[in-house]
């Protein structure tokens, strides 16, 4: 028993009206699920993924009035989105110049082709080469990018931590998730951890750099990242964390898919993440994300949340 693949990850802005606009118009992705945090409905926590809200292609973030993440280490460092063949890395290198945003030359990294560029809050993104492992996408028949263009989903997602030890004991022995194989970049050590059969939706990646200081979290920072569990596995998986005496969140519902949190010895924060039920549970899979949509402990306070939220 061991996760399949990424979920999701979510990160922060303290500009959601920007970051609405550059994740649906420059990047394409479509906003499946508009709703609140759940622990803080005074902020706007957005999904953007494929198509049909599919586990694995789910970008999503919290609306807080943060300042600026510092980047360093004890933190998710950078976010890959997955796109396929050469036309497409040209497609999006022309793409990103027409939007005025920065982008590094594509380059190999790990044995796959990357194409760097932050979003407008300093997001660290890549497009990377999609290998074809996984799940296939689907489409977003309204996005302003060509479907053979698309992002395919997310992967893989590198921390940078300055020891591999706290974060791997979590990974192999709890997770059962082994270790893969090791990198450079930039001179710098990458040790990489494969879920399932492997492939770049399945890739959890460490930067050991002991040379950058503590993060500090913020807007354009990453809050932590989802893994793939069965549904059927879920109640194990509390068990064991249970069992193993690992400090965790104990069963979350959050009505689209059930969760456990778990924090690690380099303080970054991982959550298990079932697939179903799904965004489609509550909204015609036709209008997802037209609308606020909140889980049903929350209805009841519709008009007050409303009200304190800005218009996107």
């Amino acid at each position: 028993m061991q996760p399949h693949g990424i979920h999701h990850l979510t990160a922060i802005s303290a500009r959601i009206q920007d970051n609405h606009r550059f994740y649906t118009d420059t990047l394409g992705l479509r906003l499946v699920k508009r709703s609140v945090n759940q622990d803080d409905v005074s902020a706007y926590h957005l999904f953007y993924a494929d198509g049909a809200g599919s586990p694995g292609t789910d970008l999503t973030f919290f609306d807080f009035d943060v300042p600026p993440a510092r980047p360093g280490v004890y933190v998710i460092s950078r976010t890959a989105l997955r796109i396929h063949g050469d036309a497409s890395f040209a497609y999006w290198q022309e793409r990103l110049a027409e939007h005025g945003v920065k982008a590094e030359a594509p380059t190999e990294v790990g044995g796959r082709r990357t194409l760097r560029f932050e979003d407008p809050e300093g997001q660290r993104l890549a497009l990377v080469e999609d290998d074809g492992a996984g799940d296939a996408p689907t489409p977003w028949d309204d996005s302003p990018v060509p479907a053979e263009h698309q992002i395919r989903g997310l992967g893989p997602i590198r921390a940078a931590v300055p020891s591999a030890a706290p974060t791997e004991a979590l990974l192999t022995h709890v997770f059962g998730i082994p270790f893969d194989r090791e990198f450079e970049d930039d001179g710098h050590t990458v040790r990489a951890y494969r879920m399932g059969d492997g492939g770049a939706h399945a890739e959890l990646q460490l930067e050991i750099r002991p040379d950058l200081p503590r993060a500090r979290p913020g807007a354009g920072g990453v809050h932590h990242v989802a893994l793939r569990v069965a549904d059927g596995d879920y109640d194990a998986w509390a068990e064991r964390l249970l069992r193993a005496g690992i400090p965790n969140s104990g069963p979350v519902d959050r009505f689209w898919f059930k969760s456990l949190y778990i924090r690690d010895g380099n303080n970054l924060l991982f959550e298990l993440a079932t697939d179903g039920p799904g965004f489609a549970v509550d909204e015609d899979p036709a209008s997802l994300g037209e609308t606020l949509v909140l889980p049903p402990f929350l209805e009841a306070r519709r008009e007050q949340i409303e009200a304190n939220l800005k218009p996107l």
